[in-house]
C-alpha cells in the first residue's frame, strides 16, 4: 500500500505549541521547505496559537503529539479531560508526570484513552487539517497505551508513528525495558489494520555541545543516508526568545536548529539534495483510500 513512500522522508518538527517560539519555528520552517510537518501538544499553553496559524493555511501540515507527560522543571501542563488524583495521569502537584516510566506506574488505562481522545477532539474542534498521530517522549508507545494508541488511528483515520521495531524508534530511551519482541504484537496489529509503519524514526541530537559551528553537516549527513521503506525525522526547532528559560540546560539544541534549518547554505543543499520529502498529509491520504 505504501510502496511508493519507499525511501521518502518526513522532516518533522516536535512540540509545536509547546511555546512560541516553536510555532515561530513551524511556520517560517514550513514556508521554506526545511520541514514538512509538524505535531502539536494540545495541553501546552501555546497550543491555541499553533491551532489557529494552522487553520489559517491549508498547506501546513500538523497532526498530534499526543502528549502524557511535562517533563520541564518549572514550565508545566496538566490533563486536558480530567485532573484529578484518581486517574493516575498527575503528580502530588496536579501537573502531568515528568517521565514515561512514572506515567506507565500509575496512569489508569481509561483515564490514558480518555485523555487522548481529548487532545484529539479538541485539535479537530480547532478547524485544523489534523494529518497524524505521534508520541510526545514515545509514551503512547509503551506496552501498557500502544493499543489505545493504535486504536485511535483507526477510530481517526489518521496513521500514527510506529516502527517496524522498537529499536529503530529514536526516542526509545524513555521506554525503558521493552525489547523488540515485547512490541512486535503492536506492530503486527497496526500493519494488519492498514495503517503506515515506518522503517526508523530518527532524532535530534540532543547531546550537541553548546557552541558547536552551525555550518556543521551533522544534519545531511542524517538525512543523506540510504534507509529502506518511509523515515520520520523527529526533529526540535525553536526560535529563541522564551525557550532559553523553559529550557536553561538545552535550549541551544532548539534554536541551534532553528538557525540551520533557515540557513541558506543548509536549503540551498536541500533543494539539491536527491532527499525525496513527504509529509504526513500525503501518507494520511493514501492510507484512507484503503480504507474505504
Amino acid at each position: 500500500m505504501f510502496e511508493g513512500f519507499d525511501n521518502s522522508i518526513v522532516l518533522h518538527q516536535d512540540d509545536v505549541g509547546m511555546c512560541h517560539g516553536a510555532n515561530v519555528a513551524f511556520k517560517e520552517l514550513s514556508s521554506l521547505g526545511s520541514i514538512t510537518s509538524g505535531s502539536v501538544m494540545v495541553p501546552c499553553p501555546w497550543f491555541i496559537e499553533a491551532a489557529k496559524i494552522a487553520a489559517s493555511d491549508s498547506r501546513l501540515d500538523l497532526g498530534v503529539h499526543l502528549t502524557l507527560t511535562a517533563e520541564k522543571e518549572f514550565y508545566r501542563w496538566r490533563p486536558i479531560s480530567d485532573t484529578s488524583r484518581s486517574t493516575g495521569l498527575v503528580d502530588e502537584h496536579g501537573f502531568m508526570w515528568r517521565d514515561v516510566s512514572s506515567v506507565r506506574r500509575n496512569a489508569n488505562l481509561d483515564a490514558v484513552s480518555a485523555e487522548l481522545r481529548a487532545q484529539v477532539d479538541l485539535a479537530l474542534a480547532s478547524g485544523f487539517d489534523v494529518t497524524h498521530l505521534d508520541a510526545h517522549m514515545g509514551a503512547t508507545l509503551s506496552p501498557e497505551f500502544c493499543r489505545i494508541y493504535i486504536e485511535l488511528g483507526l477510530d481517526y483515520k489518521l496513521p500514527i508513528l510506529i516502527t517496524r521495531k522498537l529499536s529503530a524508534y529514536g526516542p526509545n530511551n524513555h521506554i525503558v525495558g521493552v525489547s523488540d519482541e515485547q512490541f512486535a504484537p503492536f506492530v503486527r496489529m497496526a500493519g494488519e489494520k492498514g495503517l503506515p509503519i515506518f522503517s526508523r524514526v530518527l532524532e535530534t541530537n540532543f547531546s550537541r555541545p553548546t557552541g558547536q559551528p552551525l555550518a556543521d553537516d551533522a544534519y545531511q549527513q542524517m538525512f543523506s543516508q540510504k534507509y529502506d521503506g518511509m523515515v520520520f525525522a523527529a526533529l526540535h526547532p525553536n526560535a529563541p526568545g522564551e525557550v532559553e528559560t523553559i529550557e536553561p540546560r538545552q535550549f541551544h539544541v532548539r534554536t541551534d536548529e532553528y538557525a540551520i534549518f533557515r540557513s541558506e547554505e543548509y536549503l540551498t543543499w536541500l533543494n539539491r539534495s536527491e532527499i525525496r520529502r513527504v509529509g504526513m498529509r500525503e501518507i494520511r491520504d493514501e492510507m484512507r483510500k484503503s480504507m474505504v
